[in-house]
């Protein structure tokens, strides 16, 4: 089976990190009502993937998502995960280690597929550009697939260590 392009690792280059920060530092002023953002396109996108919420697995109305205080907790601690990443692209050490401590999370513990960590960046993506379009040039857009990818990469790296297939 052949990997798909952008499941491949990229090396970002210097100006690519600091073009994420910079885009990344405009999102996260504003982090909470993006994150919560994401996550509904998420699940409107992806209802299959409200099964490993229990707390918001039955809602289907976007509006009853946008005020669960779950849901909205969740979306600052998929946000924090994000900005630890942004801030720390020039320390692998730590990338790594932040990105392996929810791989294995999301695998031990939430037995979540590792599938829907590609679906979450891609609506990731979907919603920065929208939402910041000035902001995201090509060249920003290149720079975040390829921070896509990284976060990919690493967080399945931790399925596979923890045993998932």
């Amino acid at each position: 089976m052949e990997i798909e392009r952008w499941e491949r690792s990229e090396e970002i280059s210097d100006a690519e990190k600091k073009l994420i920060q910079e885009t990344w530092s405009r999102v996260y002023a504003n982090c909470e009502d993006v994150g919560v953002s994401i996550l509904i396109r998420f699940f409107v996108n992806f209802p299959s993937a409200k099964q490993y919420f229990s707390q918001f697995k039955h809602m289907d109305d976007t509006l009853e998502m946008e005020r669960s205080l779950q849901l909205r907790k969740h979306a600052q601690r998929v946000m924090g995960a994000i900005n630890t990443v942004v801030e720390n692209l020039n320390d692998p050490e730590k990338v790594s280690s932040v990105l392996a401590l929810v791989g294995k999370a999301h695998a031990l513990k939430h037995k979540v597929e590792p599938v829907y960590f590609k679906k979450l960046t891609g609506v990731m993506l979907e919603v920065i550009s929208e939402a910041y379009g000035n902001d995201f040039t090509p060249e920003a857009h290149g720079a975040w697939t390829k921070m896509r990818t990284l976060i990919y990469t690493h967080v399945t790296a931790a399925y596979k260590e923890a045993g998932w297939a």
